[in-house]
């Protein structure tokens, strides 16, 4: 099973949790689709867009729970990054981890699988 991951705020994360899904994080309800990011990815996409913001959880998604609405798009560097075309379903969400800062200021990720 291949896994794709969301970093999220908590509170964010509570609304998904009360609503039955993940609608997007504000920049995703802007760009029109969800963005996540692979385990490869999910260092460089934290300090580029959430550097020393507290408060975060990394949540991994079953890919293939996610059929067509999900699609790998080119991005930064001409990397391939998971776009989610449609609402996550919490049915596809494998688990939620709290990404705390560390003493030097960058985050602390959950182990991932790869």
């Amino acid at each position: 099973m291949a896994s794709i991951y969301k970093i999220v705020t908590q509170s964010e994360w509570r609304e998904a949790e009360k609503q039955g899904l993940f609608k997007g994080a504000p920049v995703d309800l802007a760009d029109g689709f969800i963005h996540f990011s692979t385990a490869e990815q999910v260092a460089e996409t934290t300090a580029k867009h959430f550097a020393r913001k507290n408060d975060l959880l990394l949540v991994s998604v079953d890919a293939a729970a996610l059929g067509g609405d999900l699609k790998y798009e080119v991005s930064r560097g001409g990397a391939l990054f998971p776009h989610l075309y449609a609402d996550l379903p919490l049915s596809a969400v494998l688990w939620a981890k709290p990404m705390p800062l560390g003493a030097n200021g960058v985050h602390i990720l959950p182990a991932m699988d790869r």
